[in-house]
């Protein structure tokens, strides 16, 4: 080998090093453009029944009421008739759950940790009646008794729960930032979508509203990206490209946001005077304060900063 062409594979290896360099250099920019986002589970964690957030946390942690409300929930639909949006095809797949019925049950069964809410069953009402009459027919056959009183009666629901998933606006915000200097540069991406749902009480008695709430959640989606592109000789090119996208799953935004409106409607139906709490301590102030100031604020509305 000539010394000209160990002077160049010298020169090679050593623009290797400084591309490297430059490339971990590049994604430590790129982390710092991400912040406050939560990092995804690893690859095949186990299933988990933890409630880790604060929404939930702030529902079971409500003050108990003076009297449990015994409430009925026959659905809770999507109302926005919008599918999952696509760069090149129209998918075929829901914006948002169908299931957020099963998510407004149990958030309504958590709250106070059980104390505030009697749910009765409605969604299954037919499946229920059957199971009933396969009951009373079991009555009759094994223990000779044809008395309908052998099966008691449902519970009556004083309040009926309506309501259901009424907006979910995609691409509501998008935009994002970059940077390159000599073939090292990174670039952070961003896009937010704003689901909204609605919540009301109504009196099973005459049909009155009794207190109508609504919530909405936003839902980001973030990537992070950093590239070097450099010629580390006359002959070679070192080309390095990382990145990282973070969605926030719309499940657990649209769980949140029917929680929030659960923790709503209990605020809103004891300010009108339809229930109220076992006692008034400073915690309870404290929070019907703070859900008046936020009843307050004026709606979500897209900002550039």
């Amino acid at each position: 080998m000539s010394r000209i062409d160990e002077h160049r594979l010298a020169g090679a290896f050593a623009g290797v090093g400084r591309a490297v360099a430059a490339g971990v250099l590049a994604m430590m920019m790129a982390a710092c453009t991400m912040t406050q986002v939560p990092s995804p589970g690893g690859v095949g964690t186990p299933p988990s029944v933890a409630e880790q957030d604060t929404t939930h946390a702030d529902l079971v942690k409500l003050p108990p009421p003076n009297e449990k409300v015994v409430v009925a929930l026959y659905a809770y639909p999507d109302r926005t008739g919008k599918y999952e949006a696509g760069e090149n095809f129209q998918p075929l797949s829901r914006a948002v759950t169908q299931g957020a019925e099963a998510i407004m049950l149990k958030a309504l069964h958590d709250a106070g940790d059980g104390k505030w809410f009697t749910v009765v069953e409605r969604s299954g009402l037919n499946a229920l009646l059957k199971e009933r009459q396969i009951l009373r027919e079991g009555f009759a056959i094994y223990q000779d008794n044809d008395d309908p009183k052998a099966v008691p009666p449902l519970t009556i629901a004083g309040v009926l729960l309506e309501g259901g998933i009424i907006g979910f606006d995609s691409n509501q915000m998008t935009g994002g930032a970059g940077a390159r200097y000599l073939g090292i540069g990174a670039n952070k991406q961003y896009r937010r979508d704003v689901v909204a749902v609605y919540l009301r009480a109504a009196s099973v008695l005459n049909g009155e509203i009794l207190a109508n709430v609504n919530v909405t959640k936003t839902v980001f989606s973030v990537g992070l990206a950093a590239n070097v592109f450099r010629f580390v000789s006359d002959f070679r090119i070192f080309e390095l490209d990382a990145g990282a996208t973070y969605n926030e799953p719309e499940h657990f935004a649209l769980k949140q946001a029917i929680e929030k409106a659960v923790i709503a409607l209990v605020f809103e139906g004891a300010r009108k005077g339809i229930w109220g709490f076992e006692a008034e301590t400073p915690d309870l102030r404290e929070r019907f304060e703070a859900y008046l100031d936020e009843k307050q604020r004026p709606p979500l509305q897209p900002t550039l900063q």
